[in-house]
């Protein structure tokens, strides 16, 4: 091994030491509730009872399974359903992402694209935060970065393997069909033996999304047409090509610029390289166009390319790296705020004591479990119908006397009145 390559290596771990720091401060927010992201209620309990014997089946489809299945491992371990446990596995896909987008730059562009790729997806804000929670965007990420690095390596059959692993963590993850014909073009048996695999890896890795087609196809064709109608707190965004800049903005800062002019000169270079990043990012912001709910998650899969093609250019390497330091600064920021007390979490036990054991409860999604039956509310929101229990009369007459509300539903009611 020469001195280059232990530098490298060198490098390498410490961005992923940095990406790790980051990620494990605050991974133990607010347990042991899901209050860092409500899909974790709808993951976790779920990868517990496969992994407690109650069948492969979620009976849940609107994420593929693959996520769940990887959790069940651990949560075989417990004896209830453990966020904790969940976090932890999901810090660890985020720390893999680190490396594929080194090992991505690194095919695309040299060493110095690698290490502006993996820096950037070490820092970006929403990637951080997304790496401490057990849902299916930083694992689609890492599927669909691996599968890039791949297709520039010319090995389209495992590059075929790591879309239908995208696509089986989150269903967009099939987008990166797209630059795999790109980088085939014109092995057309390789690319075929590759989209092959894909749906094969596809099956196996969600099966009963395809035992049970209809019902994921209406469970995916309601979340879409949430996403299209818009969502609780998106009322004042921005055109959607504005907001998802915006939301890069946040992840990535200054460095989006640079990213942005890779893309243009990738563009007017048109290499095999060029062709395959640039054809994936188009691709997938296209999909993102016809919806009016921004979340950030969804810009995480452009992350990992918008910081290779940053290092385009090579004399740009020591711009972008030493830009990344801005949304390192916001990375800490945002750690640094859980390492407080969730009020949600701490509010159980006052609420335990301060209501009667016999007292009917109503509540907000994304507050805490309690010790006693309760009416769950359903989220308000623009497409969604109007739950009728959000009516006082009506709670009085089922024999509610209490109401739980949370600040993270109720601030974003009244924001949108």
């Amino acid at each position: 091994m020469t001195r280059l390559r232990r530098s490298e290596l060198l490098a390498l771990g410490a961005v992923v030491a940095l990406a790790a720091a980051l990620r494990l401060v605050g991974v133990r927010y607010g347990l042991p509730y899901s209050l860092l992201n409500p899909d974790e209620t709808s993951i976790v309990p779920r990868a517990w009872r496969i992994a407690h014997g109650h069948g492969l089946d979620p009976h849940w489809y609107d994420y593929p399974s693959l996520l769940m299945y990887v959790l069940a491992s651990l949560q075989a371990l417990y004896g209830h359903a453990s966020f904790g446990a969940a976090r932890g596995v999901a810090v660890a896909l985020g720390l893999g992402g680190v490396a594929a987008a080194w090992w991505l730059g690194r095919c695309a562009y040299g060493r110095g694209a690698g290490l502006v790729g993996a820096a950037t997806v070490a820092v970006a804000t929403t990637h951080v935060a997304y790496s401490r929670e057990a849902v299916t965007d930083v694992p689609m990420t890492l599927a669909v970065t691996c599968s890039l690095a791949l297709m520039l390596s010319g090995r389209l059959e495992w590059a075929g393997l790591a879309v239908g692993l995208a696509a089986a963590f989150k269903y967009p993850g099939a987008v990166a069909l797209v630059p795999l014909v790109i980088a085939g073009w014109g092995r057309w048996r390789a690319v075929a033996r590759a989209g092959v695999i894909a749906a094969c890896t596809f099956a196996l890795a969600t099966p009963f999304v395809l035992v049970h087609a209809g019902r994921a196809w209406d469970s995916t064709s309601r979340v879409n047409r949430l996403a299209r109608a818009g969502w609780l707190g998106f009322e004042h965004d921005s055109p959607t090509p504005v907001a998802y800049l915006d939301r890069l903005w946040g992840a990535v800062g200054p460095v989006l610029a640079l990213g942005l002019l890779g893309l243009l000169i990738a563009l007017w270079r048109r290499s095999r390289t060029d062709l395959v990043l640039v054809s994936f990012a188009l691709a997938y912001w296209l999909t993102l166009m016809p919806q009016r709910a921004h979340f950030d998650r969804y810009i995480l899969p452009l992350v990992p390319v918008l910081g290779v093609l940053a290092a385009r250019v090579r004399p740009a390497v020591p711009l972008a790296v030493a830009l990344l330091v801005v949304p390192l600064v916001w990375s800490i920021g945002d750690a640094r705020r859980l390492t407080h007390t969730d009020t949600r979490a701490a509010a159980v036990p006052l609420v335990e004591r301060a209501v009667p054991a016999a007292a009917s409860v109503a509540a907000d999604p994304s507050t805490p479990p309690l010790s006693r039956h309760v009416l769950e509310l359903a989220l308000p929101g623009p497409g969604r119908p109007t739950d009728r229990n959000r009516d006082l009369p009506r709670l009085r007459s089922l024999g509610v006397r209490y109401v739980l509300i949370t600040g993270s539903v109720t601030d974003r009611v009244l924001r949108a009145r």
